[in-house]
C-alpha cells in the first residue's frame, strides 16, 4: 500500500510541475499619436509639414515648423471581438483506451463576451526652433504610447485556461533634436525613455494536470500491470463521480505583473529634392526590459497538499524579459497642386524580438516558457489632403497592416490578424496660431483562427472575429 501511495503522489506532483506559462499579447503596436496622421491612415508621419508630433515620429521633420509649436491629441480605441469555438481538456488522452479516454472532455463555459472596451490613448508633443548662432537647430519633446493592449474575457469562459486579462501599457518620453544641413536636407535624433507595465492572468486546469500525471506514470508501468493501476489509482482519483480530481474540478488562477523603464533611441532624415516632393525615413531602436513585479497563484487545497506543490505554487516576486521591437518607417509626400497632397507610408516592425516569454522568480527559477516565433510585419498606406480653404483641410487614407502572428500559434490574448485601415479627418484653423483636428478610422480585422494549448494542457480551437473603431481629436498652438 505504501508503494501505491508513493506512486500516486509522485504522479500527481509530476502532473503539475510544468503547468504554468504565460502568453504574451499579439500585435500590440499603437500608432495613434497624431490626429492628423490618423486621418490619412498614418501616411506622411516622417515628412509632415504642420504637425508637432514629428518630434516623436521623425525628429528630422521638426525643421518644417518655423515657430514654437505644441500639440495635444487623444484617440479613443474601441476594440470589439467575438469567439466561436470549443475547448477540450486532456485532448492527448482521447486516443487512449477506455476508461482513460473519458478524461478528454469538453470544457464548460461561454464564448467570453466582448474582450475589448473603449480605451483612451493620449499624446503630447512640442517643437522649438532655436535662433541666433543655433538657427539651424530644432529641439523637441513628446510623450506617446507606442505599444499597448487591453483585453478581458469572462472569468468562466471556455478559453479561461489560455487567457482572462491581458493588460500591456508602454509609454515613451522622447527628447529630440534636428539639424537642417541645407534647404533640402535635415537629420534628427532622439533619446527615448520607455516605461512598460504588464499584467497577464489566466485560469489553471489543475485537475487535468493531476490526472494526466497519473496516466503518465501508469504508462511507464509494464503492460500487464496497467489495468490494475487504472482500477486502483486512476479510477478513484479521477474517474468516479466522487473522485477528488478531474478536468474542471480543481481550477486555480495565475497572474503575473511587472514594470520596468529602459532607454532607446531614434534617428532619421528628411530630404526635399524639389519644392513638391518630400522623402523621409526614421529608425527606432529595440528597447529591452527586465520586468519585475509579482507572481500570484490561487490553488485548491487538495492540489496544494501534494508533494512539492506549496513551493511550486508559492506567490512571490518575479517577472520576465520583454523587448519592444525596432521599426523602420519610410514616408513620401507630393504636392499635386498648391492645395492638394498625396502621401505614402511603409513601416516594418521587427516583431522577431518576441520569440518566447520566460517567467522567472527572483531567484532565477523558471516557472514557464512559451514559444511564439513572431515574424516581422509590414504596414502600407496611402493618403491625401485637400485644402478647401485657408481655414479648412480634409484628409482621407487607406492602409493594410500585417500581423506578426501565425495561425499555428495564435492565442486569444489578442486574436490579431491582418488589418485593413480606412480613415477620414480634417483640420479647422481658428487663426494662424490655433487649430483643431478630428479623425475617424475603421479597422477591419481578418477572421482569426485560434488553436492554442494552455499551460495545463487544454486545447482551444475556433475563430475570433472583430475590429475596431478609432475616434481622435487634437489641438495645436503656435507661439
Amino acid at each position: 500500500m505504501k508503494n501505491k501511495n508513493t506512486l500516486r503522489l509522485s504522479a500527481l506532483a509530476i502532473g503539475v510541475l510544468s503547468v504554468v506559462s504565460v502568453a504574451q499579447a499579439s500585435g500590440f503596436q499603437i500608432r495613434e499619436n497624431s490626429t492628423k496622421a490618423l486621418g490619412r491612415a498614418f501616411t506622411g508621419t516622417t515628412v509632415a509639414k504642420d504637425d508637432a508630433t514629428v518630434a516623436i515620429t521623425n525628429p528630422a521633420a521638426m525643421v518644417n515648423l518655423d515657430r514654437t509649436t505644441v500639440a495635444n491629441n487623444v484617440s479613443v480605441i474601441d476594440l470589439s471581438g467575438e469567439f466561436t469555438g470549443t475547448a477540450i481538456a486532456a485532448p492527448t488522452l482521447a486516443s487512449q483506451p477506455a476508461p482513460v479516454n473519458s478524461l478528454a472532455k469538453s470544457v464548460s463555459g461561454g464564448n467570453g463576451g466582448d474582450p475589448g472596451d473603449p480605451t483612451a490613448v493620449p499624446s503630447f508633443a512640442a517643437v522649438m526652433p532655436l535662433h541666433g548662432n543655433l538657427e539651424n537647430l530644432w529641439v523637441g519633446f513628446g510623450v506617446s504610447a507606442p505599444y499597448g493592449l487591453k483585453t478581458e474575457w469572462d472569468k468562466d469562459w471556455v478559453g479561461r485556461y489560455n487567457a482572462v486579462t491581458s493588460d500591456v501599457k508602454v509609454i515613451d518620453a522622447t527628447l529630440s533634436a534636428a539639424w537642417k544641413t541645407s534647404d533640402q536636407f535635415s537629420v534628427g535624433v532622439g533619446l527615448v525613455l520607455q516605461h512598460a507595465d504588464v499584467t497577464l492572468t489566466n485560469a489553471l486546469d489543475l485537475g487535468t494536470a493531476v490526472c494526466g500525471g497519473i496516466v503518465q506514470q501508469i504508462g511507464a508501468l509494464p503492460v500487464a500491470l496497467r489495468p490494475g493501476a487504472i482500477a486502483s489509482q486512476l479510477a478513484p482519483m479521477c474517474l468516479t463521480p466522487t473522485a477528488p480530481y478531474g478536468p474542471g474540478k480543481n481550477d486555480g488562477f495565475f497572474s503575473v505583473s511587472g514594470k520596468d523603464s529602459a532607454i532607446g533611441w531614434t534617428a532619421g532624415f528628411q530630404w526635399r529634392p524639389t519644392d513638391k516632393l518630400a522623402i523621409g525615413y526614421n529608425y527606432k531602436s529595440e528597447i529591452a526590459h527586465e520586468l519585475k513585479g509579482d507572481i500570484e497563484f490561487t490553488v485548491p487545497a487538495n492540489v496544494l497538499a501534494l508533494p512539492g506543490m506549496s513551493t511550486r505554487f508559492a506567490s512571490g516576486k518575479g517577472g520576465a524579459e520583454l523587448a519592444t521591437p525596432s521599426t523602420h518607417t519610410f514616408s513620401a509626400s507630393y504636392d499635386v497642386t498648391p492645395s492638394a497632397r498625396v502621401m505614402g507610408e511603409y513601416q516594418r516592425t521587427d516583431w522577431t524580438t518576441l520569440d518566447n516569454v520566460t517567467i522567472k522568480r527572483d531567484d532565477g527559477t523558471v516557472i514557464g516558457i512559451e514559444d511564439y516565433g513572431w515574424s516581422a510585419s509590414n504596414m502600407y498606406s496611402l493618403g491625401g489632403e485637400l485644402d478647401l480653404s485657408p481655414a479648412l483641410t480634409l484628409r482621407a487614407g487607406i492602409g493594410r497592416d500585417e500581423t506578426p502572428t501565425h495561425d499555428a500559434n495564435r492565442t486569444p490574448r489578442l486574436p490579431d490578424n491582418d488589418r485593413t485601415l480606412l480613415s477620414i479627418g480634417g483640420t479647422y484653423r481658428m487663426s494662424d496660431k490655433l487649430s483643431f483636428d478630428a479623425a475617424f478610422m475603421r479597422v477591419n480585422v481578418k477572421d482569426s483562427p485560434i488553436r492554442s494549448v494552455s499551460s495545463t494542457g487544454t486545447l482551444i480551437t475556433g475563430e475570433a472575429t472583430g475590429g475596431a473603431n478609432v475616434i481622435a481629436v487634437g489641438g495645436q498652438y503656435k507661439f
